[in-house]
């Protein structure tokens, strides 16, 4: 009996100790939580505008792509040049586009710096009936407030001194309170002073921000205001 009593018990703790190195076997170490998203986040880059704003465009478009020309020293624009002769200007600057299509030119004796361009208009604005003198049907006014397109000049008045240097394509100045850039499409210059801007192009001249088209006066082909 006794005998048959030590081998049941030595069956048991065999039973027992197989059981045991079984489970042992099974049990395998748990790996780090690999899949657990980063708790980094990537902030999407602002890109800078890649074409033209179209008519219509928020202003603030508008400026962005302005701005996102590369920026020329605007001290080589403050000169005019006419038949050869070279003119200082001073304060102002002066400069025209690849094209050749739009002048401008700034005048600060006598309009406060205010930019004034004459564009060839495929459709100036016809002369008033009430307009005398000498009809420009090209020459914009911008003072950042208004626009107006068509007036009557007696002489070239600030284009006496002929044209500013070629402001490239896809190239700004920066210049009081206006910044522009040219493109094939049109030159775009924004006031910064009233969060407007105009597009100046031979078919026509868009504006842009708080300018809207109003009733001209009787010696203005065109007007735009705020």
């Amino acid at each position: 009996m006794r005998v048959a009593w030590l081998i049941s018990i030595l069956l048991l703790v065999a039973g027992c100790s197989s059981s045991t190195d079984g489970e042992a076997e099974r049990i395998t170490p748990i790996p780090p939580n690999s899949s657990r998203p980063s708790s980094s986040t990537t902030t999407p880059s602002t890109k800078a505008p890649t074409k033209p704003p179209d008519p219509g465009a928020p202003v603030a478009e508008v400026t962005a792509w302005i701005e996102a020309g590369k920026t020329v020293d605007a001290a080589q624009y403050h000169v005019a040049m006419r038949e050869g002769v070279t003119t200082d200007l001073g304060e102002d600057v002066a400069f025209v586009t690849p094209s050749g299509k739009t002048n401008c030119m700034t005048d600060s004796k006598y309009s406060g710096g205010a930019l004034a361009c004459l564009v060839e208009l495929t459709d100036p604005p016809p002369r008033p009936a009430a307009a005398y003198g000498e009809w420009k049907g090209g020459w914009v006014d911008f003072d950042g407030t208004t626009v107006d397109v068509g007036s009557v000049h007696g002489d070239p008045g600030r284009f006496t001194a002929g044209t500013g240097p070629q402001l490239p394509y896809g190239q700004a100045i920066g210049f009081g309170d206006y910044q522009c850039r040219v493109d094939p499409v049109g030159l775009y210059c924004a006031n910064r002073a009233h969060n407007t801007a105009v597009r100046f192009s031979d078919a026509g001249i868009e504006p842009f921000g708080c300018l809207q088209r109003v009733t001209a006066p009787p010696d203005i082909g065109e007007k735009f205001s705020c």
